[in-house]
């Protein structure tokens, strides 16, 4: 995506798998820097990449979609957008499927236990590779993985709508984040909003519930 964990992910895959391996550059609706920046990383690193573009399998699906349902304000700001990355992981599993290949999750801890991810988009992957690292320690391995510093530096963001950004949405730092959820505390305000986000997103890392039906 251009962003630091996908960056990570990328390049920790990279050596792992040599050049058995393929990463999907999905633009749709994004920024241009985005795309600059993991163009800049995937040829930095040598690694295998396509460029997929989605934007207008985007708008074909916003079409049929809002001639039946449309919201408007932050609502159906927040629908439109996540879209996107259940685009995106229809995209990955149809390349991954078709080359025989798992897909790779680029979710951090930070996001993780918040559950600031979108329900079967970018949760939805085989294997979380950075799912145990804090975000902070996500800028740790990307400065030691000698990632750019054109995409270290830039604010996280999902890419969801123009000018979005993880923090912004979020209400609050990732230092802040990461402070609590190593016991450090944090602004009482912080907390509860944390600690609330928390509580609404278990969902997100759960299987779905089977009911238990007793037998006759």
């Amino acid at each position: 995506s251009g962003g630091v964990d996908s960056a990570v992910a990328a390049v920790i895959a990279r050596r792992t798998f040599s050049r058995s391996m393929m990463t999907l550059l999905m633009p749709c609706e994004s920024h241009i820097d985005d795309l600059i920046h993991a163009q800049m990383l995937v040829e930095k690193f040598d690694i295998p990449y396509r460029i997929v573009p989605l934007d207008n399998a985007y708008q074909h699906l916003l079409i049929h979609y809002e001639s039946y349902l449309k919201l408007e304000g932050t609502e159906g700001e927040m629908l439109r957008a996540n879209i996107k990355p259940r685009l995106r992981m229809l995209t990955l599993y149809y390349s991954g499927q078709g080359r025989n290949y798992l897909v790779l999750g680029t979710s951090n801890k930070s996001e993780r236990m918040l559950g600031y991810s979108t329900k079967y988009g970018d949760s939805g992957v085989d294997l979380q590779l950075l799912g145990d690292f804090l975000k902070r320690e996500i800028y740790k391995l990307a400065r030691y993985l000698e990632i750019p510093e054109a995409i270290i530096n830039k604010p996280p963001s999902g890419g969801l709508w123009m000018e979005q950004t993880d923090e912004k949405e979020m209400g609050f730092t990732y230092d802040a984040l990461d402070d609590y959820l190593e016991g450090k505390g944090g602004v009482p305000e912080v907390v509860e909003r944390i600690n609330r986000l928390i509580e609404i997103n278990q969902h997100k890392n759960r299987m779905p519930p089977i009911p238990i039906v007793e037998k006759y």
